[in-house]
């Protein structure tokens, strides 16, 4: 990445961290505040809202990013999607939204971002024609978006995950080797790096700030995103493995709610990380525990970059067992 490149992801992580400062005085000052209930794992109410803060640094800094590699016009979709996606979270932390409409509106932003990555579904060739490629690419990407913002149930924890992703990206890109396309990607998730670490110093344990449905669903959005242009590029086993702890801990429990019957879009407190809280361990023990797991996770990335895939693999499978096995016992 280019001296001219860090300037967005900089400017990305002091407007985060300054806009979150002020957000926090805010949203107290409106009510907007995470009231504490029985699947909470926060005992004081809390202000929600600091993605408003990381989302528009990211947003801002996407803009100067894409501009500068001409390709401002190509990710106007998703930068309009994400946009849109933050409007309408932020009206579900206010007012709540049913799941119906929540669900559509995600559909909708994914839909739209694929429209304008017309090579996605080439991604499976030759094993699966393009049009199910492309379907099988939607159901992943919309599975991203919503298990990001389950995962945001404790200090840090999604924060942390933005900002290893967005490292990891950044570190991936590097290594795989030089081309315009590789060095967008690696400055985009240096941009989300940088503005989740300002958010981070604010939402450390005790948080000052939650991140809300307004942040966790469109960085899932545009996380998502880099992921699957990063599997583009060639490296789909990186693009697998940065994710594999957030992965992991969602589908496993989801897999094991559906198959003891129950309603899987309510609230919960069934995660690994939760099981975790619950067992005694600290918001900023778990969160540290999953920083740990996803700094391993970077370097399977980066061995799988330099053509050891299987390896990288192999090490990442192992790295997330261990982390969920400590987090359950």
């Amino acid at each position: 990445m280019t001296l001219a490149a860090a300037v967005p992801a900089l400017a990305a992580g002091l407007v985060s961290w300054l806009g979150t400062w002020r957000l926090i005085h805010a949203l107290e000052r409106g009510g907007v505040l995470d009231l504490p209930n029985q699947r909470s794992s926060h005992a004081v109410p809390t202000p929600r809202g600091g993605g408003i803060a990381v989302v528009g640094a990211v947003l801002l800094a996407w803009i100067a990013v894409l501009g500068m590699a001409g390709a401002l016009r190509q990710g106007s979709v998703v930068l309009l999607a994400a946009l849109g996606l933050a409007l309408m979270s932020w009206r579900d932390d206010r007012a709540g939204l049913p799941v119906a409409v929540r669900f559509a509106g995600h559909a909708l932003a994914v839909a739209a971002a694929l429209w304008s990555m017309p090579q996605a579904g080439a991604l499976f060739d030759p094993w699966l024609p393009a049009w199910i490629g492309s379907a099988a690419l939607a159901l992943a990407w919309l599975w991203f978006v919503n298990l990001f913002n389950f995962m945001d149930g404790i200090d840090g924890l999604a924060g942390g995950e933005a900002l290893s992703l967005g490292l990891g990206i950044a570190v991936v890109a590097s290594i795989a080797g030089a081309g315009p396309a590789l060095d967008a990607m690696g400055a985009l998730g240096a941009t989300v790096a940088a503005a989740s670490l300002g958010f981070l110093v604010w939402n450390w344990h005790p948080a000052r700030i939650f991140l809300g449905d307004v942040g966790s669903v469109p960085l899932g959005f545009l996380l998502g995103y880099l992921l699957l242009r990063l599997a583009e590029a060639g490296q789909w086993q990186a693009a697998l493995i940065l994710p594999l702890y957030f992965l992991a801990d969602a589908t496993i429990t989801l897999g094991l709610r559906l198959g003891r019957g129950e309603r899987v879009w309510r609230a919960h407190r069934d995660h690994f990380y939760q099981r975790a809280v619950a067992g005694g361990m600290s918001h900023a023990r778990v969160a540290a525990l999953a920083l740990g797991c996803n700094a391993a996770l970077i370097g399977c990335a980066a061995l799988a970059a330099v053509g050891l895939g299987w390896a990288g693999l192999a090490g990442a499978a192992a790295a997330v067992a261990v982390t969920l096995w400590i987090m359950a016992r």
